[in-house]
């Protein structure tokens, strides 16, 4: 059979560009790729990009504050300008999405600025009815956040609003307790607005390491975020020009907006997936094998859409090792045991890697190292913040299983960590490190004894340690 292409992708996130400018420009296939929004998807246009330029704009304020410390004299003095600094925003986003249009059109995929769905296992069927055929399709559409199931619920913003907003709330409630809403509450209190994280469970961050998830909600607090644990909204109503808010103990507040971080989803309504025969999970996400392919041989699925690791590198290695598979003769697949992943609150990010203690703990035996200390940096300046670096190492292997660190470009760190972990480093080997001094890094190399030791012998030891 004839097809029109030999890869059609939808979707044109950080995954399905990769994927179809490989296919195209290094293994030569016929490439099509349909995106209904706008190139670059969730990571460039609404997500991880305009996110860290507001986490800097954010930081800007404080830096200057610290900057007194120092003995610079009415450093700090003046106001942001959101309009301002929103214009600049929106035109670097345009020229990102430029940079990714253009390297698809130059690597030679035809590119269909519309939404497409499944017609069958080799068909797609774009908005505007024409059909095209492939010999293997890849879904990559990522996900969507979501708002909770709640009386009102359409008077809350979800985290893409942020990005479009035509002025800062003067008072926003962020609902939530995960990456994204502590990044933007982070953010929204940094810029002026005064800012109110509700969050149902009794520390943020659930699934990182207990003692970090502490220190992050301490920073919270520290930065001027009204911190509200075990606090859930039941209602939102509109009140003049804010929202009224009722939350589960039966108490009430009016807010200028409400921001729902309560979680994504994969964005696999209306594809036309089931009616295809593809196979999806519980949460509606394409299951996929270690090649990524789904139930339907011809059908392949990467990034967020998977619910596997929602990381936009790890939907990159995904789409990247998919086109070397498939078009280059290069079986690839990728390992999901061991990726490192930061959380950008300020003014200490928070990094992470393999194990946690409540893993350890869990999975045993295994010594705790940690160092925590006050940044010489802020330190100086009057600040009482303090950073924490802390190493899971397997008691009987020396290997080391994780790594966390609470501080200053933790993002950075923890970059370089992965490298070694990855290559199955003993403390041993993180000891042989001559330290880089002074710096904050070196307190990961300078760790000589064992806070602690958690958890019993184990033989069903976790991939990590493998």
């Amino acid at each position: 059979m004839k097809f029109d292409y030999d890869l059609f992708v939808i979707g044109g996130g950080s995954g399905g560009v990769r994927a179809a400018r490989i296919a195209a420009s290094e293994y030569g296939a016929r490439v099509g790729l349909a995106e209904e929004s706008r190139m670059g998807g969730t990571c460039v246009i609404r997500g991880c990009v305009p996110k860290k330029l507001m986490i800097f704009a954010s930081q800007a304020g404080a830096a200057a504050a610290e900057s007194r410390g120092y003995g610079w004299q009415g450093a700090g003095e003046g106001r942001f300008d959101w309009a301002e600094f929103h214009g600049k925003l929106g035109r670097e986003l345009d020229r990102l999405e430029g940079a990714y249009t253009s390297g698809l059109v130059n690597a030679g995929v035809e590119v269909h600025m519309q939404r497409a769905r499944l017609h069958d296992a080799h068909t797609v069927e774009l908005a505007d009815g024409q059909r095209l055929s492939a010999k293997h399709i890849l879904i990559a559409v990522g996900g969507r956040p979501q708002r909770p199931d709640i009386p009102g619920k359409e008077l809350g913003l979800i985290s893409d609003d942020l990005f479009t907003l035509g002025q800062l709330p003067g008072r926003v409630l962020v609902v939530g307790g995960g990456f994204i809403a502590c990044e933007f509450a982070t953010i929204l209190q940094g810029l002026g607005s005064a800012t109110v994280l509700a969050y149902r469970g009794d520390a943020v961050l659930r699934g990182f390491d207990g003692e970090m998830r502490r220190h992050v909600t301490e920073q919270l607090r520290a930065i001027g975020v009204d911190v509200r644990l075990g606090t859930n909204p039941a209602r939102l109503d509109r009140e003049g020009a804010g929202v009224r808010v009722s939350f589960e103990d039966d108490s009430s507040e009016i807010f200028d907006a409400v921001m729902f971080a309560t979680g994504r989803a994969p964005y696999t309504k209306g594809l036309g997936l089931e009616e295809a025969g593809v196979r999806l999970g519980r949460k509606g996400e394409i299951a996929v094998d270690e090649w990524s392919q789904s139930s339907v041989p011809s059908i392949f699925a990467v990034g967020d859409v998977t619910d596997r690791v929602n990381l936009t590198p790890v939907a990159i290695r995904e789409g990247h090792s998919f086109a070397d598979t498939v078009f280059g003769a290069r079986p690839r697949k990728v390992d999901h045991r061991l990726v490192a992943s930061a959380v950008y609150t300020r003014p200490h990010e928070l990094a992470t890697i393999g194990l946690t203690e409540e893993e350890a703990e869990a999975w045993g035996p295994a010594d705790i190292f940690v160092a925590s200390f006050r940044p010489m940096r802020s330190l100086f300046a009057g600040s009482d913040a303090r950073a924490v670096m802390k190493l899971v190492v397997d008691a009987e292997t020396d290997k080391v299983l994780g790594c966390h660190i609470f501080g200053p470009e933790a993002g950075e760190m923890i970059q370089m960590v992965a490298v070694p972990m990855g290559m199955g480093a003993t403390k041993a080997d993180f000891d042989a490190a001559i330290a880089v001094h002074p710096t904050l890094a070196e307190e990961l190399v300078t760790m000589r004894k064992p806070a602690r030791r958690v958890g019993a012998a184990n033989m069903d030891k976790p991939a990590a340690s493998a």
